[in-house]
């Protein structure tokens, strides 16, 4: 099986919001490689950081991403750090992967940056600049199309991903 389309970006890029309306353009299901996490560990990721630990939240996000990579035909919704893995960059190799590039300024309004997320508790506006100049490579390495999400809707977003992809809307 291999997967119509995987999302990658940051948080507040769109991935599961954008990845919902892929999936009912083309006729498949959106798999969220995040909400696997919580279901197989019983609790929410902020939980399993802090209660477990990073690398434990990690072991659990590379079997997530697998299982969905390699078992999935529809739409795929990566975690924000999901692509610091090296084996998870090597699965995506030769996939239909799209970067949703967000600026701050959109991700801070979608997600509110205040809100619990585990990499970004202290100063969050300054921990997404961080974890963006880190990742930001790795997305653009990953991505058969990178998508600029900034003054676009969900729906323009989408667009653009069916139209870069060549999709086939149903």
């Amino acid at each position: 099986m291999t997967p119509t389309v995987v999302l990658v970006g940051p948080p507040g890029a769109g991935k599961s919001t954008v990845g919902a309306l892929l999936a009912a353009r083309t006729g498949v299901s959106l798999r969220d490689t995040d909400a696997d996490i919580e279901k197989t560990a019983g609790k929410p990721i902020p939980d399993i950081f802090f209660e477990d630990g990073e690398p434990h939240f990690r072991a659990l996000e590379r079997e997530a991403v697998r299982a969905a990579v390699t078992g999935h035909d529809g739409i795929v919704s990566l975690g924000g750090g999901a692509v610091m893995d090296p084996g998870t960059r090597e699965l995506l190799t030769g996939l239909p992967v799209v970067f949703l590039d967000v600026e701050l300024a959109d991700a801070v309004r979608r997600v509110g940056l205040d809100a619990p997320r585990p990499l970004l508790v202290v100063n969050p506006r300054q921990q997404w600049r961080t974890l963006m100049d880190q990742r930001r490579p790795l997305y653009t390495e990953v991505a058969r199309v990178t998508v600029t999400t900034a003054g676009r809707t969900p729906d323009e977003v989408a667009d653009a991903i069916v139209d870069a992809l060549e999709l086939k809307p149903v």
